[in-house]
């Protein structure tokens, strides 16, 4: 299917420079297109995969991916989106984040073959500017009420902003011009916030090429939930794509508890499922949401995309015992995932008996309180109810020995760390 058609169905255009002269480029031949991203975190999160698939998805049009790592605008800071000035990084920390970054880039985008993708580095031409030569060469070409009109500044302008923040618009200029000298990149893509800094890089190209430049700018929607609350936050924080950060597990249940009116829209975001299988999954979504498939559908892409067959897998055993309340079935490894953020004690006995470990664990407010619940068959040991009173937890109750899995009641779930 023709590129721009798909990612019309998709809903990934958001803006477009001129959309009848993207569309003659692409059928003209091979493309070459960038997206940058700052490394500000040692991680991308969830906002940032949108854009990276969206690169993806040009490539395998048979067009030639660039993701720029901002190593020198890392250093700096977007104002984009910002009510106030982003703290400032050190040098060796932006430098750390930007080969953590490299690292996660390479997971989605393929580097061999005749359109291999590249990452690139602004440091490498920025970093080699001096002051006279930038404010010369470049900064002349930029226009203070050009600058205050876009979006990106107009908005701190109430808030304040600094001479810092408000060069970062000539420098993600600067950067465009470099890899359209260099690399030929006819196209700079981003989220629907990068429209002013990307449509000042365009200026820049027209400025300073003598021949009629042949550049455009995409940006893609934000991201929204039909519920009004940002995408990608949860209450223990932002998702990312760093497995020791967000578990498999733990994003595979952030997509699988996706509302109904928003997983279509997601299954086009973030899926390269064909067209049929999502009309069909929202069919579905129609006439039998509670089987919820199509949100299962998308918990298993996003999470096998980012972390593969196997982390998928994991996730899906994780979801399926804590649903059965198998505990046993889990290994250490997965138990880790599945009960990251639940109420843990250290336990420093090799054997106890289970209501002084109620009491002492704060499971149970106080013994009489345990002995009821005992009784009442609301404590469960690795997914087994115990109604003993004399039941003693011994190292045969430990998961590889490392863990016991007490829970009480329904749901309220705690780890018992040996």
């Amino acid at each position: 299917m023709d590129l721009l058609k798909d990612l019309e169905y998709r809903g990934l255009i958001n803006q477009v420079t001129d959309f009848e002269g993207l569309q003659k480029q692409l059928e003209e031949g091979q493309l070459t297109l960038y997206c940058g991203f700052d490394p500000t975190a040692d991680s991308l999160h969830i906002g940032h995969l949108l854009t990276v698939l969206t690169l993806r998805r040009f490539q395998l049009a048979g067009n030639k991916p660039l993701a720029l790592v901002g190593g020198a605008t890392g250093l700096i800071g977007d104002p984009s989106g910002k009510k106030a000035e982003r703290t400032l990084n050190e040098k060796e920390i932006v430098i750390q984040f930007s080969n953590r970054i490299k690292g996660q880039l390479s997971r989605f985008l393929d580097f061999d073959g005749e359109n291999a993708a590249q990452i690139v580095n602004n440091y490498d031409w920025i970093g080699k500017l001096d002051v006279i030569s930038f404010l010369r060469d470049v900064g002349k070409n930029f226009g203070i009420n050009y600058m205050l009109a876009k979006d990106s500044v107009e908005s701190r302008i109430q808030s304040g902003i600094s001479f810092t923040e408000f060069s970062y618009m000539i420098l993600q200029s600067y950067d465009f011009l470099k890899l359209f000298e260099k690399e030929n990149c006819r196209l700079q893509i981003g989220g629907s916030d990068q429209w002013g800094n990307i449509t000042a890089g365009l200026e820049l190209i027209r400025k300073s090429t003598t021949e009629e430049a042949k550049a455009f700018g995409f940006t893609i929607p934000l991201v929204t939930k039909s519920d009004g609350t940002k995408f990608g936050k949860t209450e223990g924080g932002a998702i990312w794509l760093d497995e020791e950060k967000t578990s498999p597990y733990e994003l595979y249940q952030f997509f699988i508890n996706t509302d109904d009116r928003d997983v279509v829209k997601f299954l086009k975001y973030f899926t390269f499922l064909a067209h049929e299988e999502i009309n069909a999954l929202e069919e579905e979504v129609r006439t039998a949401p509670e089987k919820r498939s199509a949100q299962r559908k998308l918990a298993e892409e996003v999470t096998k995309l980012i972390h593969g067959e196997e982390a998928l897998s994991q996730a899906i055993r994780i979801s399926e015992a804590l649903f059965s309340g198998d505990i046993a079935a889990l290994n250490a490894t997965e138990i880790k995932q599945g009960f990251k953020d639940v109420p843990s004690y250290q336990c420093a006995e090799d054997e106890i008996n289970l209501l002084e470990l109620l009491v002492a664990s704060k499971i149970s407010s106080s013994k009489r309180q345990g002995r009821e619940d005992i009784q009442n068959g609301a404590i469960y040991v690795n997914g087994v109810r115990t109604t003993e009173l004399d039941k003693v937890i011994t190292k045969e109750d430990r998961i590889e020995d490392q863990f016991t899995i007490i829970r009480r009641g329904k749901k309220k779930y705690f780890l018992i760390k040996y």
